[in-house]
């Protein structure tokens, strides 16, 4: 996991230059929606689609240090299909020179695709052997292909809504990181806290000695996926370095669709997509910040709750400075990883 996060690291601030490099001379810049932030259009040409820094760190790390499973090929499967579809919206954006890149309903259908194999695949690449320990640590139930982890009450079977609601998680995931993406290390730095929880749980869930001890259901192979988060938070941190503020290249919905598939993949993966609420409470609160104004807007006739959404909009145009909102993000989002970490670990043994 240290290679794994040095590596990556390396990778991305060595490749950084000559990316950034490329997307000058191709002219491949960011356009600002005109009734955006209007602090934010001197950002306007400043290249775009820089998620490739991390991507391809991400990728060759994983391939050399993980034992290739189904899980990670989930993970490098939702995180390079997102990234796809991230990629043709930036193009598009670019050879339309306007803000707005493929129609939500493109972009939907192809995240709604590729959730579905993901969710496919996971659902009938079962192992009927996996146990989940019961109160007095000696006996375990065998659980059903349904079965996901619930915070302190051990784990509860989907049956036939498995499927959709993985579909569901994938998708509100990607779109809510991609969201988040919108102010110098915002979605890099806030990715990277969110990820070093599941780094833990991946851990902990694919350690037979860990998971019995902490009550939750050990699922072989996913320990690999500790790698891949490693992974990514080296990525991560690497294309900080350039995003920090102010940012010398955006990560584009290249980049932050294809994190938000990535942290989604490792929920899926571990069982744990309700741990991914509290861990990514943040993404969750941009992504609801927007369905709220949106909905308001539309039955007030006009009217607004915030003044402007995703939330991080709305303190920009109160008054806080953009460093200043990403710092406290950054706070926040700490704060919730750590609360979903602890929660994790404090579970109650299902009886």
């Amino acid at each position: 996991m240290i290679f794994s996060v040095v590596t990556s690291f390396v990778l991305a601030v060595a490749i950084g230059p000559r990316v950034i490099d490329n997307l000058l001379r191709r002219q491949i810049g960011q356009t600002i929606r005109e009734e955006g932030v209007q602090e934010h259009k001197k950002k306007a040409g400043i290249p775009t689609m820089g998620g490739i820094i991390f991507l391809i760190p991400i990728v060759i790390t994983t391939l050399a240090y993980t034992k290739f499973n189904v899980y990670v090929f989930i993970a490098l499967f939702l995180t390079l299909g997102m990234g796809l579809l991230g990629l043709l919206d930036d193009l598009t954006k670019v050879i339309k020179a306007r803000s707005l890149g493929l129609t939500p309903r493109q972009k939907l259908f192809g995240q709604v695709a590729f959730a579905l194999i993901a969710a496919l695949v996971l659902r009938y690449y079962f192992d009927d052997r996996l146990e989940l320990p019961v109160l007095d640590g000696v006996g375990s139930l065998f659980l059903p292909p349904g079965f996901i982890h619930v915070p302190f009450f051990g784990a509860a079977n989907l049956q036939f809504m498995y499927i959709p609601f993985l579909v569901v998680v994938i998708v509100g995931a990607t779109n809510a990181v991609n969201l988040t993406d919108g102010l110098d290390g915002l979605a890099a730095g806030t990715v990277s806290v969110a990820i070093i929880p599941f780094m833990v749980i991946a851990y902990v869930i694919g350690n037979s000695i860990f998971s019995r001890h902490l009550g939750v259901a050990f699922i072989p192979g996913t320990g690999e996926l500790a790698i891949f988060c490693a992974a990514l938070l080296g990525g991560c941190l690497g294309f900080l370095w350039f995003n920090s503020h102010p940012a010398e290249v955006f990560m584009g919905d290249t980049g932050s669709l294809a994190l938000g598939g990535a942290i989604s993949a490792v929920a899926v993966c571990t069982r744990t997509e309700l741990f991914l609420l509290i861990i990514g409470g943040l993404f969750v609160s941009e992504a609801l910040s927007v369905i709220i104004q949106v909905t308001y807007f539309k039955y007030s006739h006009g009217k607004r709750i915030f003044l402007m959404s995703p939330i991080h909009h709305h303190f920009e145009l109160a008054g806080w400075a953009e460093e200043k909102v990403v710092a406290r993000f950054w706070i926040v989002s700490l704060i919730l990883a750590l609360a979903g970490l602890a929660i994790f670990a404090a579970r109650l043994i299902v009886r």
